[in-house]
């Protein structure tokens, strides 16, 4: 998982566009604090993406399991109801 509370902070270089820098402080923006949330908005975008490629056989091959087998909690409902006992009550929910 991606943590980026109180981490420490690094000067760094950035090459900008002069109207847009310019117009930026005219608004009084904080640069770096914009820059940065602006940065970990799309390293968290990236990162989840990619993270999505990486594993995309594995939730394909989940997804098809729980199509064809159902959930745990189907599982154990379908046996209560095999051995004459009534399904969980939180069942009855989200049947609905």
């Amino acid at each position: 998982m991606l943590h980026f509370e109180n981490a420490p902070k690094k000067a760094t270089n950035l090459s900008l566009s002069v109207s847009t820098l310019e117009k930026a402080r005219q608004l009084g923006m904080n640069l770096s604090k914009t820059v940065d949330e602006l940065l970990e908005k799309e390293v968290r975008r990236v990162y989840r993406a990619q993270w999505a490629e990486r594993n995309k056989g594995a939730i394909e091959s989940y997804n098809a399991r729980i199509e064809s087998e159902g959930t745990f909690a189907q599982q154990v409902n379908d046996w209560l109801v095999d051995q004459g006992e009534s399904p969980s009550p939180l069942d009855a929910r989200t049947a609905a």
